[in-house]
């Protein structure tokens, strides 16, 4: 699977966003705000994941369609991604 720029940008703001988290914690801001952010961070880490995993099932369904093969496999081991992100 080839990723593409959407998808680096999303990693490179959730490494942004650790950063600032990191910075937070140096500068003792309180917890509830730091907490905030980690949570942000998460959110973001599974919505990337998510779109992730759609786009490799989408590409991997076409490829299976076009050489006449079954799809229910791709679909399995899509949902196992998921599942096993939480």
């Amino acid at each position: 699977m080839e990723y593409n720029d959407q998808i680096k940008n999303r990693v490179k703001r959730m490494e942004g966003q650790l950063r600032g988290i990191l910075k937070m914690m140096e500068e003792g801001k309180d917890c509830k705000d730091v907490i905030t952010q980690l949570s942000a961070v998460r959110s973001a880490v599974d919505r990337t994941v998510g779109v992730i995993v759609s786009s490799n099932l989408v590409e991997c369904v076409l490829e299976a369609e076009k050489n006449g093969e079954k799809t229910d496999e791709f679909i399995k081991e899509a949902v196992n991604l998921l599942v096993k992100s939480r």
